[in-house]
């Protein structure tokens, strides 16, 4: 289930917003999200809704983590600015592009079964896959070359371990798979484990990215100061919304590392959001905006367009969706 979220000015301009539970990984539930939200409303009530720092930073000073809900709240205020500007989110959040090409996840199956799918989404236009591992080496091997086999050398591969792998188990795998062109891995062990991180990184020539392990700005310092990473997953869930997601990919590009923008099983309305960031921050080099393919669509119109694996924001300002609330 995902909380929705409507912030209406004095002026009756009014924002949307999206905050979705990921138990396993935020800690958040849809009830909580909720609590969350109706505790911080008295305190945002009156506050000016273009002033999203000094929001952020009243949230944060009344409630540690909670970031589904925070990110809710945030995206529905960068709703407004975008209506007050008269602008889309992606011209308000930077501008560099209006598109972007996102992968499609493969989600642990039968390996057959996985292979059958990325056949199928490739027939669908999309060239980057993400496959899901870290349940068992073996396994997790057999289905890339499996998957490699079926869908040729032209298609981009990369695996999300979700912390499946302790550090000396990833570094085999990773270097098994090199032969299968896997350009990338999401969090090989679990998100605690930076040394172990570091260490896969330095013996392996797959790319390292940190997802579980990045959530807010400060853990970006930290990931980066240890060499953990050659690339930062951002998730707005995760962070709190837009505004620390901005903060992250500048901490990124600062330090000469690229991030990408991922997604948890959200609707069209968070991935509006985060698909307006990646179009517009040119240090996010990768997408993985699949999320609403997997949730149940709540009659949400407008906001993106995807097609052959190419997501394209409109133009209408802010996120440009509409919704029967």
């Amino acid at each position: 289930d995902i909380v929705l979220v409507k912030v209406e000015t004095d002026a009756g301009i009014f924002g949307i917003g999206e905050g979705a539970p990921a138990e396993f990984i935020t800690g958040e539930t849809a009830d909580g999200i909720i609590l969350a939200i109706e505790f911080l409303k008295d305190l945002l009530i009156g506050e000016n809704p273009l002033n999203i720092g000094k929001i952020h930073n009243i949230m944060d000073a009344f409630l540690r983590d909670n970031n589904a809900a925070k990110a809710a709240i945030d995206m529905a205020l960068y709703d407004i600015r975008g209506k007050v500007m008269n602008a889309p989110l992606y011209k308000v959040l930077g501008g560099d592009a209006d598109h972007f090409t996102t992968d499609i996840t493969i989600g642990i199956a039968d390996p057959k079964e996985m292979a059958a799918e990325a056949a199928e989404r490739v027939a669908e236009g999309f060239n980057i896959l993400k496959i899901k591992a870290g349940s068992d080496p073996k396994r997790d091997l057999a289905v890339i070359k499996l998957i490699r086999e079926t869908v040729g050398d032209q298609i981009r591969i990369r695996m999300d371990a979700n912390q499946g792998w302790t550090a000396s188990t990833a570094v085999k795998v990773l270097n098994e798979v090199e032969k299968y062109g896997v350009e990338a891995v999401e969090q090989p062990v679990p998100f605690w484990d930076i040394d172990g991180m570091a260490f896969v990184r330095s013996k392996v020539n797959v790319a390292i990215i940190a997802d579980e392990s990045v959530f807010s700005p400060s853990d970006a310092v930290r990931a980066i100061k240890a060499n953990a990473c050659d690339m930062i997953n951002i998730k707005l869930m995760k962070c709190g919304g837009l505004y620390k997601a901005a903060q992250i990919n500048a901490i990124g590009q600062a330090a000469g590392v690229e991030c990408m923008v991922g997604c948890m099983l959200e609707s069209k309305i968070a991935i509006t959001a985060a698909s307006s960031l990646a179009a517009a921050k040119k240090n996010i080099k990768e997408a993985d905006m699949d999320g609403f393919l997997y949730t149940k669509d709540p009659g949400i119109k407008g906001g993106f367009t995807l097609n052959a694996g190419v997501i394209t924001l409109t133009d209408a300002p802010g996120l440009g969706l509409e919704i029967d609330f």
